[in-house]
């Protein structure tokens, strides 16, 4: 399962959303400016407060780091 915790205003949640969208994968958002207490919950998950932080089956990506998705995404064979 892929989770992104994203915000409403961040370019990089986009770009990141938009990529997995276009290659068909599923994945879930979580807006954590949008939730009570996201920003904490964000801080929990990643250790730190920039978005996106995705969560690809419990390994953290911080970022829209393409190259390290790709390479969770081939080995899941989603890609």
């Amino acid at each position: 399962m892929i989770t992104i915790y994203s915000t409403r205003t961040c370019g990089f949640c986009h770009a990141a959303k938009q990529y997995l969208s276009g290659l068909k994968v599923p994945y879930e958002e979580v807006k954590v400016d949008e939730i009570p207490g996201g920003a904490q919950k964000l801080i929990e998950k990643s250790g730190q407060l920039g978005v996106p932080v995705i969560d690809f089956d419990g390994e953290v990506i911080i970022g829209f780091n393409r190259p390290h998705l790709d390479l969770l995404l081939r080995e899941k064979k989603l890609i």
